[in-house]
């Protein structure tokens, strides 16, 4: 697993608990849309969260995201 999405699993787990809903290995994994890198946590249901790189290196959750990372 690669240093980002290891640190988006940290993220999610600490944020949702031991309850949360597990992510895909095969289907999580980093984005570039639009000139920004982003990490989406998925599973089979669908998207669990997705987390902005922002440019100092450091995670930022998305409540809303674009449309466009759906359909990746």
């Amino acid at each position: 697993m690669d240093a980002l999405k290891a640190r988006a699993y940290a993220a999610y787990f600490k944020t949702e608990g031991r309850e949360a809903a597990q992510p895909s290995e095969v289907d999580s994994g980093e984005i570039e849309h639009g000139g920004k890198q982003y990490v989406a946590l998925r599973n089979r249901n669908g998207i669990l969260a997705i987390y902005r790189v922002r440019n100092d290196g450091m995670l930022k959750r998305l409540r809303r995201w674009p449309a466009a990372l759906e359909e990746r």
